[in-house]
């Protein structure tokens, strides 16, 4: 597969060659479930969407049977942005229902298998996105973050995945799970690639009220993967980590040791802080955005004998089992007489969190983290939904702090399957973030 720096190079013969070609890929490989639609968008250069990104004229439908039947009337703001650069929407990638999961599996549309192992789940949410890519039926993909959604699939499947500052990508048009962490970013085969596909996405948007407007300049136009840089590793974080994830966390630290980097030791909080901050918050934002799917409005109906069964019997078929589990908890979280005891707590270790990261980069420029405790489990094996939740445990805090984080491939485990660390870069230091990894990439080459 080309890549998407040399795909800006084709002619627009060349282009609409290749997507023909890709097409048929796309065919080949159908078992792996990553494509739930092969909806077009213009000519450019193609790059398949996550089913949460509203693309005008197609269904999109956030692999919920819910938004059966819903048609998009508008572009989110990165399409504009892709549009306008010369890139396309090409195929609808499959997702974990509403982006709540770790493993794609609850999807309307079925799992989706990844392609290093297809015994193995490819990751979530945005599972499908990276099987695409990793696949090679993808040049890249856009995918959105919301505890992980990004850089654990992009782990799983051994490709390089990217969770912009918060604010530094519009939301505009992203199908919202929990409005305060969401953010969209790119799922690529290379460092490179995915700094050309922040640039083109990022930028201030009137249109999200979350945006930010400051100046910005284009990464992938001054990376230094040369550059000499402080990197906190967290030695503390590893006790929950499998043999694998420890041995690459030990083999990339003597990498960035050999390539000049200084190495310091720091401690974030322990991450059980984390998972309970994260739930609590995000549970309770799902609960709130998800009430506009009422089958009314647009979408899958359940015809009742009154508007309030019609409400709830619309909500029972439309919404899958994990979704109304975090349906639940957000209710209960914001319910009267809970909502001091947990939501406004998980706040206050929300701010403790990012307080602590702030800390950290006083005296270092990124940190090198795990990204899953594993690497890819076996279809089936997190079912529980505790078991899934605890997976996303080195991810979330990033989303907490509103931060920049890198996932990418460093190694593999002696079964065969990627393993993936991540780079965490203070807030709107995207630029260091690259660099960094893009330095890391080439010494492990």
């Amino acid at each position: 597969m080309i890549t998407l720096k040399e795909a800006l190079t084709l002619s627009s013969a060349e282009i609409k060659a290749f997507r023909e070609e890709l097409k048929s890929k796309i065919e080949e490989k159908k078992e792996l479930n990553a494509y739930i639609g092969m909806e077009e968008s213009g000519e450019g250069i193609p790059v398949l969407i996550k089913d949460n990104i509203q693309v005008k004229d197609w269904s999109v439908t956030g692999g919920s049977k819910i938004l059966q039947g819903y048609i998009s009337p508008y572009d989110a703001s990165v399409i504009t942005n892709l549009k306008a650069k010369g890139l396309s929407p090409f195929g609808r990638a499959n997702m974990d229902e509403f982006a709540m999961g770790s493993t794609t599996e609850s999807s309307y549309y079925g799992k989706t298998l990844n392609p290093v192992n297809t015994d193995c789940v490819p990751g979530g949410s945005s599972g499908g996105s990276a099987a695409a890519v990793a696949g090679g039926i993808a040049i890249a993909a856009l995918g959105s973050d919301t505890g992980g959604s990004i850089r654990q699939p992009a782990a799983f499947c051994g490709i390089v995945g990217m969770k912009p500052t918060y604010g530094r990508v519009s939301r505009y048009g992203l199908g919202a799970y929990a409005s305060s962490l969401d953010q969209i970013g790119p799922l690529t085969q290379n460092v490179e690639d995915a700094a050309i596909l922040y640039d083109m996405i990022s930028g201030y948007d009137p249109k999200d009220s979350t945006s930010v407007d400051m100046d910005y300049t284009p990464v992938s136009e001054n990376l230094k993967p040369e550059r000499k840089l402080r990197i906190a590793v967290l030695p503390h974080f590893l006790n929950d980590a499998s043999e694998a994830i420890q041995k690459a966390y030990t083999s990339t630290i003597e990498t960035l040791k050999a390539q000049g980097h200084e190495i310091v030791e720091a401690k974030l909080l322990d991450a059980k802080y984390d998972i309970s901050a994260y739930y609590v918050t995000a549970t309770a934002e799902a609960s709130t955005n998800l009430a506009r799917y009422d089958g009314i409005r647009y979408g899958t109906r359940e015809q009742g004998d009154n508007l309030k069964e019609t409400f709830i019997k619309s909500r029972s078929v439309g919404f899958g089992e994990e979704v109304k589990r975090r349906i639940l908890l957000g209710n209960f979280v914001l319910s009267s007489g809970y909502y001091d005891a947990y939501y406004v707590k998980a706040q206050k270790v929300r701010r403790l969190i990012k307080q602590n990261f702030e800390k950290v980069f006083e005296s270092a420029d990124l940190i090198l983290s795990p990204v899953a405790p594993n690497t890819a489990p076996k279809i089936g094996e997190l079912e529980n939904p505790m078991t899934m939740y605890l997976s996303d445990m080195y991810t979330i805090s990033i989303n907490l702090a509103g931060l920049p984080a890198l996932s990418l491939p460093v190694g593999k485990s002696d079964d065969g399957m990627p393993v993936g660390l991540q780079l965490i870069a203070p807030a709107f230091d995207e630029q260091t973030l690259f660099d960094g990894a893009l330095g890391l990439e080439n010494a492990l080459k």
